[in-house]
């Protein structure tokens, strides 16, 4: 089939990528200039294990372009993988979707499946199909809601080898699911079919369930620390049981990035449209954004005179194996200690700091640079190459012997017995 992406984002180009590996012709469209032009030149803007490789490998198949009505015209699957993040309100910007909405109904004259896979709040798909039919004849397109399920940092890995496919449909199309099946044809997940809300909500569903596990178990580490429990065990204890499950239980400084926060607002922001009271979400963000002040307070206990220190911050990005630090804990961390008025050196292998325009805020280009001299560590995300620091060597490095272990990465009893003072998150 001949599919449009529109979006080059990195749902957007890993479902090209993907999509082009199984066979299809894939126009990848995407208004920002800059970026397509990268693409264009084998250059791919946001890092992401395996994505370049794949790209180079299906670049027969596979092409970009700012022209978006020429990707609509020339092709029969139209995917929408467009941005949609929050406003301050907590409610979901629309402007992209709309954006991309305004395009298919002045370009739309052959039949197309229109399928959504950008995160949207409930309801939004019943809405673009009545926008849609206003200005196209009903029987030249269908809507389909296809939502995404990759983690960043093996967004690849997921496409390829996903636990479902998810497809939402309106009750009188009797074209997509069959579209859809061929378009995903040669991955091996079950089918579910559900309306075109019903999928948007199995979304939300999804990422709310996972983001109140992390606010579960760092909030069970608050109460573990004063009990003198070693959170690490609990969560082996209940990650056992085969209802819980062992995933998204590590204790750590809270959940970040391009999806939780946004997703878990949104629904939240939805529900109250509805007039329906949300404790258990309202208690999950409640959780999370005071995660970092925990770790700031036992840092101003164990360093009294914390503004004279210089701390260094050992990662940037929301997660490892990505450079995007959208609502990130350790930027968070790092502009708070740069607040308290701490002299900051902030490494990490890939991701960038932002502008937080504090003199006191660097970003170094070596561990050891952040090493040099410091007063304190914090482990802020938890890339491999931190993981496995020579710790003696460290201890050489440092001028005190506070390591903050933010995401309980580190053997505790090995920086121990190297003479640091280790302090986890809920490790007793």
């Amino acid at each position: 089939m001949k599919v449009c992406v529109i979006g080059a984002g990195y749902v957007g180009l890993t479902t090209s990528a993907v999509i082009a590996d199984l066979g299809h012709e894939v126009i990848c469209v995407d208004k920002d200039e800059q970026k397509i032009c990268q693409l264009q030149k084998g250059f791919v803007p946001i890092y992401e294990p395996g994505l370049t490789e794949l790209l180079q490998k299906n670049k027969d198949h596979l092409s970009f372009s700012t022209n978006v009505s020429e990707g609509i015209a020339l092709s029969s699957v139209i995917i929408i993988a467009v941005g949609t993040p929050s406003l301050p309100d907590g409610s979901t910007d629309m402007t992209f979707i709309n954006s991309v909405i305004e395009d298919l109904s002045s370009s739309i004259t052959s039949y197309k499946t229109i399928v959504i896979k950008s995160t949207v709040p409930p309801g939004t798909n019943e809405k673009i199909l009545e926008t849609l039919a206003k200005n196209i004849n009903r029987e030249c397109f269908n809507v389909v809601s296809n939502p995404e399920f990759l983690k960043e940092g093996s967004a690849v890995y997921d496409m390829f080898h996903p636990d479902k496919t998810v497809i939402g449909t309106n009750t009188a199309d009797t074209k997509s699911f069959k579209i859809i099946k061929q378009l995903y044809n040669g991955l091996d997940a079950p089918f579910i079919e559900t309306s075109l809300t019903g999928a948007e909500m199995i979304k939300y569903a999804s990422n709310a369930f996972l983001a109140m596990k992390i606010s579960f178990i760092n909030e069970l580490a608050r109460i573990c620390e004063a009990f003198d429990v070693d959170i690490t065990d609990v969560a082996k204890g209940i990650g056992t049981d085969p209802r819980i499950g062992n995933k998204f239980l590590q204790a750590g400084l809270g959940y970040g990035g391009s999806c939780f926060p946004k997703d878990v607002s949104s629904l939240h922001h939805s529900a109250r449209t509805k007039k329906i009271k949300t404790p258990i979400l309202e208690a999950v963000q409640e959780i999370n954004n005071t995660q970092v002040d925990e770790y700031i307070n036992k840092l101003n206990t164990l360093l009294p005179d914390l503004p004279s220190k210089k701390i260094g911050v050992l990662g940037i990005a929301f997660k490892p194996n990505t450079n995007d630090i959208r609502y990130s804990r350790a930027t968070t961390v790092i502009e708070q200690l740069g607040l308290q008025g701490c002299k900051i050196a902030a490494y990490d292998p890939i991701a960038v700091l932002p502008d937080f325009n504090q003199p006191n805020i660097s970003q170094v280009s070596t561990i050891e640079n952040a090493l040099e001299g410091a007063d304190c560590i914090v482990i802020a995300t938890d890339w491999d190459e931190f993981i496995t620091l020579d710790w003696q060597q460290v201890k050489e490095q440092m001028k005190g012997n506070v390591v903050v272990d933010g995401r309980n990465c580190l053997n505790k009893e090995q920086l121990e017995k190297n003479g640091f003072r280790y302090v986890g998150v809920g490790r007793g």
